[in-house]
């Protein structure tokens, strides 16, 4: 999908994530995500493929907080699964997906 822009999109919980987060860490984590992901063509290369069961989904880092996503080249979509404080991101996404 080379030159693409990938529009980000938000699953019903991951926009309760976003909601249930102090406005300051929304607020970055939202302008992290304009920056870096709806205005490049690359999605893979602000984050870091996670491994087991979660080998099909993507990290991104802001801070101590995470966002998990899934890339979906043929759709030009990043599809936002889970946001949250990287101490408990990662129990609250495999909820999620499995």
């Amino acid at each position: 999908m080379s030159g693409s822009t990938y529009r980000v999109r938000l699953t019903k919980e991951a926009e309760d994530d976003l909601r249930k987060l102090d406005p300051s860490v929304r607020s970055r984590i939202i302008k992290w995500l304009r920056r870096r992901i709806s205005n490049g063509a690359n999605p893979r290369a602000y984050g870091e493929l996670l491994s087991g069961e979660l080998g099909e989904y993507w990290k991104y880092r802001t801070g101590d907080y995470r966002i998990v996503a899934k890339i979906i080249d043929d759709e030009v979509v990043v599809l936002i699964i889970a946001t949250g404080h990287r101490k408990d991101i990662y129990k609250k996404t495999k909820r999620r997906v499995t």
